[in-house]
């Protein structure tokens, strides 16, 4: 198994962290520093991160409704209520798979499963995730089918996004959006570009998975079928 590999599998980071880790020099294979691209045997070699050892830990696998005003981080240097903070008795070193605002809600998963990170978030694997999202104004055709298509932003086209309007809700109109990619605040900032302000935005959907009755602050572990339905929507790069 390779290095990098090794190291996703066992939780220390995603393999494109990984991979930093080990260019930086802070990863040891028996003793000596390791070079990106090599191969380790689980059961017989020893590895290392700033001279700590590596261990493999068992999958842990959280869904959590996440409420506005909590940061999607593992700690937070100003103090604020991250994520972590909202899961109660897991002693499991788990991480974000990708990033909700801090004004954004809905569904969060956590893990510290490395390479399941990688291939939920990465563009390349096309897994989607579907906002109920509440705008200001009523959108017209012609802006629903730019965003339909993909437009440009600051940092590039976006892909195509799916749409429903669902309909009028208290204080706006209510848009079924749904994106495969997981830019910065890129559901804000798409409808922005179109001249929406976003009232609230709430995940809804991550691939197969819904919130289904979680309460906003609650979590759950996901059980070996959901798992299996996340790993069974990886479309191949």
């Amino acid at each position: 198994m390779r290095l990098q590999k090794y190291l996703s599998a066992a939780g220390v980071a995603s393999r494109r962290k990984s991979e930093e880790l080990i260019r930086q020099g802070r990863v040891r294979v028996n003793g000596e520093i390791a070079i990106l691209g090599i191969r380790v045997l689980p059961d017989r070699d020893i590895v290392e991160v700033d001279g700590k050892r590596v261990t493999r830990e068992e999958k842990v696998y959280i869904m959590l409704n996440k409420p506005a005003g909590v940061i999607t981080s593992c700690r937070d240097p100003r103090g604020r209520t991250t994520v972590i903070d909202l899961l109660t008795g897991i002693t499991a070193a788990v991480h974000p798979v990708g990033r909700l605002d801090y004004d954004s809600e809905g569904l969060l998963l956590l893990t510290n499963d490395g390479d399941l990170t990688y291939r939920l978030t990465h563009p390349s694997y096309q897994v989607k995730k579907t906002y109920h999202v509440l705008i200001k104004g009523v959108p017209t055709q012609e802006d629903v089918q730019k965003l339909r298509q993909g437009i440009l932003l600051e940092d590039g086209w976006t892909a195509p996004a799916g749409i429903r309007v669902l309909g009028p809700r208290k204080g706006g109109i209510l848009i079924e959006f749904t994106i495969h990619e997981g830019r910065n605040r890129q559901v804000r900032r798409m409808w922005a570009s179109m001249g929406y302000w976003v009232i609230r935005l709430r995940r809804v959907k991550f691939g197969p998975l819904t919130l289904g009755g979680l309460e906003p602050g609650r979590f759950r572990y996901l059980d070996r079928r959901d798992v299996m339905r996340l790993k069974g929507v990886f479309r191949d790069p």
